[in-house]
């Protein structure tokens, strides 16, 4: 579609919801596409959310929309005990979207509103667009748990205008399971991989003793990582650490090694310069952060939040797949793990088209 054929007046909320930092990062790529069409594009959130959002697009208005604000176990095996029992602190945060969307629309009256995971912004008179890439939510409880919350999920999904699924359709995927169940909802399409970075030309190989640490996820298992790495690198001098610590509201420590450069954290593009450069990458295997590394073609040495079964599953399923090593953080030895994963191919096998344009331009045309 030819970018003069579309209304460039349209105006926009886009509001990623604050599990993390991954779920802003993927709606970067929508954000500057629609910029680049000239749309009025707003965004929503608090905290290291709105922080991150506005480091990448600061001229854009950030109106203040708390998030759910749940509490994480430090333990594996309460994670899931922990965040089920925060559901009805969940279900009022929904009520409170849609309380404040009535408010903001009221005001605002936007054309389309798109969150990523944000189940109370939906509003009557404007087309409202959920995204998610996890369809079947893996508790960790079970299949009888798995089964009800997957049908409690569509409905909520369901009553969305839209529900974009972030992941390719067929077999070659990369959520597995959890974006391809035996069925889908009736209003899901397929928009594919979401990311905040671009391959660029390099003129060189990578230098095989840069390495780019990734830290993110909620409190206080993003804490304990860093601890852990921090730890290890005081050993591992062959090579040069660059730490994206993913805490906008946090501090550089302190007698941190030569080889060694902390960042609390840094925008899209200064990841990208990084991770160009790096031969391994190691971090969280977070959806979001395994569609950067599908984009980037890079190495990685992925280590699952603990007792978290999504992360648990990709990187269980991307070792076996023989894409990318993953390590237990329990028994996390970078001197013997880091070798390890520069043995595995990374993630080449992977597509990385901009589907996404295709549904978000079919939508737009009906809005024109």
């Amino acid at each position: 579609m030819q970018t003069d054929q579309i209304k460039p007046d349209l105006k926009i909320l886009i509001a990623p919801l604050d599990w993390g930092l991954g779920h802003a990062t993927r709606c970067i790529p929508i954000i500057r596409y629609l910029l680049q069409n000239n749309y009025q594009v707003t965004l929503a959130g608090e905290g290291a959310v709105a922080t991150l959002l506005k480091s990448n697009f600061p001229k854009l208005e950030i109106l203040p929309l708390h998030g759910y604000r749940i509490g994480y176990s430090n333990t594996a095996a309460g994670f899931a005990t922990k965040i089920l029992s925060q559901i009805p602190k969940i279900l009022r945060a929904v009520e409170a979207e849609k309380e404040w969307l009535e408010r903001i629309q009221s005001q605002y009256s936007f054309d389309l509103i798109i969150s990523d995971n944000r189940y109370g912004l939906k509003i009557k008179g404007a087309p409202s667009v959920i995204m998610t890439h996890q369809l079947q939510i893996q508790s960790g409880t079970g299949n009888t748990i798995d089964k009800l919350l997957k049908w409690l999920h569509y409905r909520i999904l369901e009553k969305f205008d839209d529900c974009w699924i972030v992941d390719h359709g067929g077999d070659n995927n990369l959520g597995g399971s959890l974006s391809h169940p035996e069925k889908i909802p009736s209003n899901g399409k397929y928009i594919g991989l979401l990311s905040q970075l671009n391959p660029m030309p390099v003129s060189s190989q990578s230098d095989q003793k840069e390495i780019l640490v990734l830290l993110s996820g909620p409190e206080p298992m993003r804490g304990i990582l860093e601890k852990t790495i921090l730890a290890q690198l005081g050993t591992e001098k062959q090579s040069h650490f660059n730490i994206v610590a993913g805490n906008p509201a946090g501090s550089v420590p302190e007698n941190l090694p030569d080889h060694v450069t902390y960042h609390t954290h840094l925008n899209a593009v200064q990841i990208n310069e990084l991770m160009q450069k790096s031969a391994l990458v190691i971090c969280r295997s977070g959806y979001s952060t395994l569609m950067d590394l599908v984009v980037m073609k890079t190495r990685a040495l992925l280590i699952p939040t603990p007792g978290q079964a999504e992360q648990e599953y990709l990187g269980k399923r991307l070792l076996d797949q023989g894409v990318s090593f993953c390590q237990n953080q329990s028994l996390l030895n970078l001197n013997i793990d880091i070798p390890l994963a520069l043995t595995f191919p990374g993630f080449q096998q992977f597509n990385n088209r901009n589907d996404f344009r295709v549904v978000l331009n079919d939508l737009l045309d009906k809005l024109r």
